[in-house]
């Protein structure tokens, strides 16, 4: 295992709009996961799945709506992310490990019923979990993301994995900002940056989108295999994605059309804004996801 990094909590210090506590999960390897626990242990789960190179930050203003409407909100940081450890080299980190990793952290919970809702590496991620354990998902809300598996990349995200390997510098809270339609407050681009005081710490921010299975990939065989359970997922899957994602725009009609509980769906719903719709439309999000929850009967 690569040497492992840990943000000092003083990089969290003040955050806006986070007010939340931390919670901590030590995975097999020794590796930390930090996710945030909010609203009745009894309630059902919602699992909200960032991004890269986000972290659970993204999802701050879509938290509390969620669970005054009744439900339990987690929300981890991938390993590489947030206040979770983080590999310094970038041949530590693959897509199998990430989805064991997690897989790892939501079996030590013991979670059913849950509700995934995800969005960007959280889609690629959470579908595989929800492939992995098909019974213990109620639900799927899905935006800006998909499950690729060995397809040619868009020209978009070809440019963005050559700059996010090659590029000399990674400034993560601006490459927020350039795919937020909004204008985020300084201090915002700068909760982003939060969890990146070292070139090291950005290894798995930085390699991501080199792992992303589009193209000759290894993941490939994992996708297609996951492809076939989501081929017989009946129970409710939404898809709420932005109208401005020029990566993912279009990519809910391949879910519309294969995944059973997709297909006729009254609930699917296009947001307002870029890539990193929950900055952008938290409001319309979180709806889809209580909306969809109820749809399920949780």
């Amino acid at each position: 295992m690569s040497l492992a990094y840990r943000t000092p909590d003083s990089r969290f210090a003040n955050l806006p709009d986070f007010p939340f506590r931390p919670n901590y999960h030590t995975l097999s390897e020794g590796l930390r996961v930090h996710y945030l626990d909010e609203g009745p242990r009894d309630a059902t789960p919602v699992l909200m799945m960032h991004g890269e190179p986000s972290w659970c930050y993204l999802y701050r203003h879509m938290i509390g709506p969620v669970v005054e409407a009744g439900y339990r909100v987690l929300a981890p940081d991938l390993i590489g992310f947030g206040k979770s450890d983080k590999l310094t080299k970038k041949s530590a980190y693959s897509y199998a490990l990430h989805v064991a990793w997690m897989r790892d952290w939501l079996d030590a919970l013991e979670l059913d019923n849950i509700v995934l809702a995800c969005q960007d590496w959280g889609s690629l991620v959470g579908l595989r979990l929800v492939a992995d354990m098909p019974d213990r998902f109620a639900a799927v809300v899905l935006s800006n993301g998909g499950l690729p598996a060995g397809e040619e990349p868009p020209p978009a995200f070809d440019k963005w994995r050559r700059f996010s390997r090659y590029s000399p510098v990674f400034p993560i809270g601006k490459i927020l900002q350039k795919a937020t339609a909004r204008t985020l407050s300084k201090a915002e681009v700068a909760a982003y940056d939060a969890p990146f005081p070292t070139r090291g710490s950005k290894a798995g921010a930085r390699i991501f989108p080199s792992l992303v299975p589009l193209g000759q990939n290894a993941a490939v065989p994992d996708q297609r295999a996951a492809w076939e359970v989501l081929d017989r997922f009946e129970k409710p899957f939404t898809c709420a994605f932005a109208d401005r994602d020029p990566i993912t725009r279009g990519g809910d009609a391949k879910f519309r059309a294969r995944v059973p509980g997709a297909k006729g769906n009254p609930l699917h719903r296009t947001l307002k804004g870029h890539h990193f719709i929950q900055e952008d439309d938290s409001e319309g999000f979180a709806s889809a996801i209580i909306e969809t929850a109820m749809r399920a009967g949780v």
